[in-house]
């Protein structure tokens, strides 16, 4: 067993880790993706406030975050509240400012040529994708990594919703958002 909730987190992102640097393909969606980067940087590092996990969280643990350990995401900053529903400044849920109505993000076109997996992962038949919420609704554009290569986005909002990229001998996609037939995704 485990001590901590934070520590069996880390156990399960390491393996996750370890599946896809070995040759694995992962698919994250919703608030997976930017809790597994979160979970990787802050090994090491007690992240969690006291009514979590019973004890207090290390002194300037923002300052310990390592970035180089993450997939996507980089310079994000950690949110203390608990009253708010929220990991980092890499979600842009509390940052839109787009109605329902207008919420739409479009998907990039490779070449299946130059490009097959993007291709693949982009084949909807459609450019333009209608929006919806969930815990991780979507990511900053200035928290994701320039090696990500982004394949569905918001550009007027400045947020990427579809993204991918490699690590070690395998390949990972994270999803904004977390039920397309439910846009609020109240909890």
């Amino acid at each position: 067993g485990y001590s901590k909730v934070s520590e069996e987190k880390l156990a399960v992102a390491l393996r996750i880790r370890d599946y896809v640097v070995g040759g694995g393909f992962m698919f994250a969606m919703c608030s997976a993706t930017d809790s597994f980067d979160i979970a990787l940087s802050a090994k090491g590092v007690d992240i969690c406030e006291p009514m979590f996990d019973g004890d207090p969280s290390d002194n300037n643990y923002q300052n310990k975050i390592d970035f180089s350990k993450t997939f996507a995401f980089k310079d994000y900053e950690l949110v203390r509240n608990p009253e708010e529903y929220e990991f980092s400044s890499i979600d842009m849920t509390n940052k839109r400012s787009i109605a329902r109505t207008e919420d739409y993000f479009s998907l990039q076109e490779f070449s299946a040529k130059w490009d097959p997996v993007p291709t693949m992962l982009c084949q909807n038949h459609t450019q333009l994708v209608k929006g919806f919420m969930g815990q991780t609704t979507s990511f900053d554009r200035n928290t994701i990594k320039s090696t990500v290569l982004v394949l569905g986005e918001n550009k007027s909002n400045g947020e990427a919703r579809y993204i991918h990229g490699v690590k070690g001998k395998g390949m990972w996609t994270f999803y904004g958002g977390h039920d397309p037939e439910d846009y609020q995704h109240r909890v």
